[in-house]
């Protein structure tokens, strides 16, 4: 048995680097096992993403009747945690610990904070529910402990994804770190598109109680998956112990960062392009569900169709940066191609149906991923080798707080226009196509940017030792 488990392993080991993007970031020191061993912290945000984004939104809104506005700010909660994500980065990269540990402690931190907000969602469910045994419940309770649960979810999902990359990175060499947080990002989409999958599957037969069973279930996944991430991958340094480094101030930290040429127009472009591909998050399966007569189903697995759509986005972006591509071209054609896929989703109550709205979802999942990847590796280029996690909470704060107010927004205007239009008069897909209309010009706005930043001088686009 041992001699079959060894060839298995060194044929996955030989065609892994040909089909697996970012596999040749693997060495002797980091293996290919351990990498994406590393990497279930992704999967477990992943899966969070998608209870939180692509099933409860659509549940709270279609059969709860939760107001979409109301929704989208409960999603955009965790924007209140999105901005600190640099300066979470940047302590890690600070941190004193007796065991010389950075990572480990933050990242076990925002596991917990995943796990409590998982504990207390199903409580939430069944009080908005109408469950027999909480009606009695006040309505504002479900609210309220919604709410909660989402902003504990989504600060422990900003703790754990900023840290856990900043110690993927320290495992590898310096010319790799761009293609191991590649990997990660991977890594998310499949944990992604599977949780989508698992998640489809169990609420094919939707009832509030399969709900609550579904959410408890991804608590315990949670703990189990971050712990398995994290065991012996971080090396306990005693030498840092005995004498960590001199504690820098956070603010000369970001001067040294955001000083380069380009710095701030790059991360106007991440905010435009994230808000334009943000904005759909908590409608597109509202869309599915009330306008093309989807099922809870049918439109969790969208998510998957979305994911999928990313990771073949991000192994393209893999593929062409490997080769020498500049970030922000692979950026430019992430947004260029997300504007007809807006379009084809916003088309597709008049035409075209559940297939057009299908595939402009995978094509847009598409230019996230190579939009996502572009801005990203370019981000990481830009930074010292002694503020990688400052960089990766920089990409990270940007992004998160963008997609938050862009969730925000993309409910508000849905339910504006219910509100001032005749219900009766108003055809099912007048709320959400604006929406995507506006999508399609924040991409539009994302590409004058990176025209600019074009204009800066290829020397001022590397990385300084």
């Amino acid at each position: 048995m041992i001699g079959i488990r060894d060839t298995i392993l060194r044929r996955i080991t030989r065609i892994t680097p040909r089909y697996l993007p970012f596999a040749d970031v693997a060495s002797e020191t980091a293996p290919l096992s351990r990498l994406l061993r590393l990497s279930l912290f992704q999967v477990s945000v992943g899966m969070a993403l998608v209870l939180l984004v692509g099933t409860l939104n659509r549940v709270m809104i279609v059969e709860l009747e939760v107001p979409a506005s109301l929704v989208a700010i409960m999603l955009a909660l965790p924007l209140i945690f999105a901005p600190f994500r640099a300066l979470i980065g940047f302590k890690s990269d600070q941190h004193r610990s007796a065991l010389g540990w950075r990572r480990v402690p933050y990242i076990w931190k925002g596991t917990m904070l995943q796990f409590g907000g998982f504990a207390i969602m199903p409580f939430a469910l069944l009080v908005l529910s109408g469950y027999d045994q909480a009606a009695d419940a006040p309505v504002w309770i479900g609210y309220s402990s919604a709410a909660l649960a989402f902003l504990l979810v989504g600060a422990g999902v900003h703790t754990v994804q900023t840290v856990g990359l900043a110690l993927a990175t320290d495992l590898v060499d310096v010319e790799d770190q761009p293609k191991v947080v590649g990997l990660m990002y991977v890594m998310l989409l499949v944990g992604m598109i599977v949780s989508a999958i698992v998640f489809g599957a169990l609420l094919a037969n939707y009832t509030p109680g399969r709900l609550v069973q579904v959410v408890q279930g991804a608590a315990v996944v949670t703990i189990a998956l971050n712990l398995l991430a994290l065991w012996k991958q971080e090396p306990r340094d005693r030498a840092r112990a005995a004498n960590p480094p001199p504690i820098e101030a956070f603010t000369d930290a970001w001067s040294v960062f955001s000083a380069r040429e380009g710095t701030m127009r790059l991360l106007v472009v991440i905010a435009l392009g994230t808000m334009a591909y943000g904005m759909a998050e908590v409608l597109l399966e509202p869309y599915g569900g009330q306008v093309l007569d989807m099922s809870v189903a049918m439109t969790t697995r969208l998510t998957a169709v979305l994911a999928g759509g990313g990771l073949i986005g991000f192994g393209i972006a893999s593929h062409v940066l490997l080769r020498g591509a500049e970030p922000l071209n692979v950026a430019t054609l992430g947004a260029a191609i997300g504007v007809p896929a807006f379009l084809a989703i916003a088309g597709a109550a008049q035409i075209g149906g559940v297939a057009l709205f299908t595939l402009g979802t995978f094509v847009s999942g598409v230019g996230a991923g190579l939009f996502g990847h572009g801005t990203l590796t370019a981000t990481m280029r830009r930074a010292p080798r002694a503020q990688i996690g400052l960089a990766l909470g920089a990409w990270g704060a940007v992004q998160a707080t963008a997609a938050g107010v862009a969730i925000a927004m993309g409910g508000v205007i849905r339910d504006v226009i219910l509100a001032f239009q005749d219900g009766a008069a108003l055809r099912p897909a007048a709320p959400y196509v604006p929406v995507f209309l506006l999508e399609a010009l924040f991409l539009v706005a994302a590409l004058c940017v990176i025209w600019r930043l074009h204009a800066v001088s290829p020397r001022n686009l590397g990385v300084e030792p």
